[in-house]
């Protein structure tokens, strides 16, 4: 347009029509907004009280209208999509068939609403069958979400066309929210809700009912976290309890591997559960794709076989000298065996959107519920009371017959006897015989009974066959019952803590009908690799030698022997020997555990090292073991002086709470000193070790024992003295305290052992001979700490210097172990009771220049089997 040209004059509208100017970025702007709510309500967010969006609300709707229900038989998935399309949701079958699909897959729904038949999916990501192919009904908690719909106990509003009637909420008699989760993307905000266990959401309902004001805390002991439906692990509890108390968090999702041994000893990783949303198939094309680029720490997997069915098995072959604990790590890391799911408890709640806590979610549940209830008893009171009426009508009518026969036999027509029965009136002595049938004395009006318009029309309508005795019968019994089911409806309605209770019973009698056992595990996050959930809990032996070499070897490979037998080699000592003949090496500590349980390390100079017995090197009973150097970072001075096993414990939420057990750990030193610290000060040792006690220069730490604080302890000297005392008068002290004195030694005597005593048990005390006796604790009189004690045994060249000394049972079994690396295991009941000032009985014959080393306890043969039944029933 050139310059100084006028702008043209916008033409005048056409007759009958207006325009009015507006803002273009106001009305977009208006338009979005509009749109983006109708996405967060009507699209993409599920309801709070029922947890479903409304496609799957009208899915369910529509099929319940169909009367596909559980008892009925299957119907073609296109009907129902047609029916849900034409009255209730004009989306087309491309948005309907996928969500009837999603609401019938078992990998997708924890508890799914829709029984499918024929090809819906699976988890590999295959599509599902056309819908003419497939059929489906109501699962029985599809339908239950829908249980006294029918009652008036939701709303009901006009279809998409204003033809039909649809709910906009189900009454849902399980909290379907929490139970099923759900994800959905809207405008500017998404929700992802995790699936859980029915039955453990029930119970957290129950308990919020009981209590309004309980904690999260108490609320994780009866939901202690989320249940996804292809099982598989959720590693760390602390993402669990922040979106339970925040209603956002991460989980991190593990799929559950195990690692199986085949002919030969070769292993294989099996891979029986992955992670929830996971395509297997994908799974396993990313592991070959990684193996196939030689990618570092899975190199050793030489072939991938997917065995699956209906259940995951995916095998992995690896190398014989594979470590598979390694490879798992590295699939955690490079694959999406370790996923993590980001969690967003985003709901629609009075028709808003807003972020949930776990409470809010239950509170918001509980109050739906609440209003169902009271609506359907309202519903059922009315009903009640219109029946209760129209049989109060019957009963006064076969009170008066004779008089009603007579008004409508003089009747000319219906409407006049109708009038006439209206205005009937009864006489004082009827109203005073009538009255104890009464519901409402509001009907005696003007001294006279006042019969209701529907009343006087079923009098009307009563057929002969209803005056006999026998139906005058049924009628009375009928009307009485329903006044008793007034009575309680009204008092339902007049008191909260019954509607409660209803909700309550109503839950628990789905859980007993429907909840399954939990299928997720929840497990601490310790790290990179949890692998005590790949080895299996078994009992096993742990041997430290002289010269730092350790091992574990399972308990089996050890056999019991009587009393001076030859033994079996336990550890083959160095080639090199000694000019007398003596092993340079020997077996110096050992110790049964559970492959599960915490080993507490203590060195000779007073640090404390702590490691799982399973990352202990596993070997057979004659190997030599590996560097304790390898296991542990030892300082280049210290050597082990004791092993104490400390079970691993978790709590209900199964967060691991080993550390917290009662108890405190009691420490001795070769020159007398003793000290006790609480086992909970040693909850986070270091991997280089932490102070356990402080060492003055010249001592060392000889035995460290867990105590309850209130036992009594016993030190034995090599010279063979003893002294006890109360553990009570040593206080509690610090990790880096020295202690005080327990004993006051004579010159050139030292402690070799330190007893707790038990009133059951005997002490052992065995000397480097050979030689040993049993003598009961009540021989050992109580003394004050710190005194000189009294003899224990009688040492002589016969005996030798006191080598160790244990408080032991009839049932228990010994193990004793040479210098040269022989070894007994005998029972303690074959070795003889005696006083404690006598010498004792051989229980080992010596080849000559060898000489007892140590006696340690091991489990006997029935604890064996216990403790191999109870670590079987834990892998499986």
């Amino acid at each position: 347009m050139s310059a100084g040209s006028e702008t043209p004059a916008v033409p005048p509208p056409p007759a009958g029509e207006k325009i009015a100017p507006v803002n273009v970025a106001e009305e977009i702007k208006s338009c979005f907004l509009d749109y983006s709510m109708s996405v967060i309500i009507s699209r993409a967010l599920p309801d709070v009280r029922d947890g479903l969006k409304p496609s799957q609300r009208r899915i369910l709707y529509a099929m319940y209208e169909l009367g596909v229900l559980p008892n009925r038989k299957h119907v073609k998935c296109a009907k129902i999509v047609g029916e849900t399309m034409g009255n209730y949701h004009p989306h087309g079958d491309q948005a309907i068939y996928p969500t009837l699909v999603h609401m019938a897959q078992p990998w997708s729904m924890r508890e799914v609403l829709v029984d499918g038949q024929g090809n819906f999916g699976s988890v590999e990501g295959d599509p599902p069958a056309s819908m003419r192919y497939t059929e489906a009904r109501l699962a029985p908690l599809g339908a239950l979400l829908m249980e006294d719909m029918d009652k008036d106990t939701v709303d009901f509003v006009p279809n998409y066309d204003d033809t039909r009637m649809e709910p906009s909420v189900f009454p849902a008699a399980f909290p379907n929210l929490l139970v099923n989760g759900g994800t959905g993307i809207a405008v500017g905000m998404a929700t992802n809700i995790p699936p859980h266990n029915l039955g453990e959401v029930i119970d957290a309902v129950c308990a919020q009912i009981d209590n309004p004001d309980i904690s999260v805390e108490e609320l994780m002991r009866y939901l202690p976290g989320p249940d996804f439906p292809t099982g598989c692990m959720v590693c760390g509890l602390e993402g669990i309890r922040q979106y339970f108390e925040t209603g956002r968090g991460t989980l991190k999702v593990r799929g559950r591997v195990g690692v199986e041994t085949l002919k030969g000893g070769r292993e294989q990783i099996v891979i029986t559960e992955i992670p929830f949303g996971v395509n297997r198939a994908a799974l396993v094309e990313r592991i070959a794709e990684l193996v196939n680029q030689k990618t570092p720490g899975l190199a050793d997997i030489t072939a991938i076989r997917d065995e699956s069915d209906e259940n995951t098995r995916i095998v992995l072959e690896i190398k014989r000298d594979a470590v598979p604990k390694v490879i798992i790590n590295n699939l955690y890391q490079l694959t999406q065996l370790e996923t993590t799911f980001a969690v967003n408890m985003l709901a629609i709640d009075r028709g808003r959107p807003r972020t949930l806590t776990l409470k809010q979610a239950l509170a918001c549940y509980i109050e739906h519920r609440r209003e169902v209830v009271l609506r359907r008893t309202r519903f059922e009171l009315r009903r009640a009371e219109a029946r209760a009426e129209i049989l109060e009508g019957y009963l006064i009518a076969l009170a008066n017959l004779d008089e009603f026969i007579r008004i409508i036999r003089h009747s000319r027509t219906r409407e006049e006897a109708r009038v006439k029965l209206l205005a009937f009136e009864w006489t004082r002595a009827q109203i005073e015989a009538w009255r104890v049938h009464l519901r409402d004395e509001a009907r005696l009006v003007n001294g006279r009974y006042a019969l209701s318009e529907a009343q006087v029309d079923a009098i009307l309508e009563l057929r002969l066959y209803q005056l006999t005795g026998l139906e005058i019968d049924k009628v009375t019994a009928e009307y009485q019952q329903l006044l008793e089911r007034i009575r309680d409806l009204r008092d339902i309605l007049a008191r909260e803590e019954r509607v409660l209770e209803i909700i309550k019973t109503e839950l628990r009698s789905v859980k007993e009908r429907y909840a399954t056992p939990r299928r997720t595990e929840l497990v601490p996050d310790a790290g990179a690799m949890a692998i005590e959930d790949l080895v299996a809990n078994e009992p096993v032996i742990i041997t430290l030698t002289h010269a730092g070499l350790i091992k574990r070897t399972d308990l089996s490979q050890y056999r019991a022997q009587r009393r001076g037998g030859k033994g079996v080699i336990g550890a083959t000592p160095r080639e090199n020997a000694s000019p007398e003949g003596e092993a340079t090496d020997f077996i110096e500590h050992l110790f049964a555990a559970s492959t599960h349980d915490y080993l507490m390390f203590f060195t000779n100079t007073g640090r404390v090292y702590v490691e799982r017995v399973l990352e202990i090197p596993e070997m057979r009973r004659d190997a030599r073991g590996r560097s304790i150097a390898n296991v542990l970072e030892l300082r280049p001075e210290e050597t082990i002086s004791a092993l104490i096993r400390i079970p691993s414990r978790t709590d209900a939420a199964r967060q691991d709470v080993t550390w917290e057990q009662p108890g405190y750990l009691f420490f001795a030193t070769r020159r007398g000193t003793v000290k006790k610290t609480a086992l909970v000060e040693f909850a986070n040792v270091r991997k280089g070790g932490i102070i356990a006690i402080t060492i003055e220069p010249g001592d060392t730490v000889i035995d460290v024992e867990w105590t309850t604080g209130q036992d009594e302890v016993m030190l034995i000297t090599r010279q063979g003295m003893s002294i006890r005392f109360a553990e009570e008068e040593v206080r509690p002290m610090g990790r880096v305290a020295a202690g005080v004195r327990g004993i006051l030694l004579e010159e050139g005597d030292e402690v070799v052992s330190l007893a707790v005593v038990r009133p059951e048990a005997t002490l052992l005390v065995v000397g480097e001979n050979g030689v040993g006796k049993r003598t009961p604790f009540d021989e050992y009189r109580a003394q004050s700490r710190g005194g000189k004690g009294i003899i224990t045994m009688n040492t002589t060249e016969r005996t030798g210097g006191v080598v160790g000394a244990l408080a032991v049972r009839d049932q228990d079994q010994l193990m004793l172990i040479t210098a040269r690396g022989q070894m007994i295991r005998i029972p303690v009941k074959d070795v003889r009771v005696a006083g404690r000032n006598t010498q004792g009985v051989k229980l080992i014959d010596l080849e000559e220049g060898d000489r007892l080393q140590a006696v340690a306890p091991v489990i006997s043969e029935a604890q064996e089997d216990d403790v191999a039944d109870q670590a079987a029933g834990a892998s499986r």
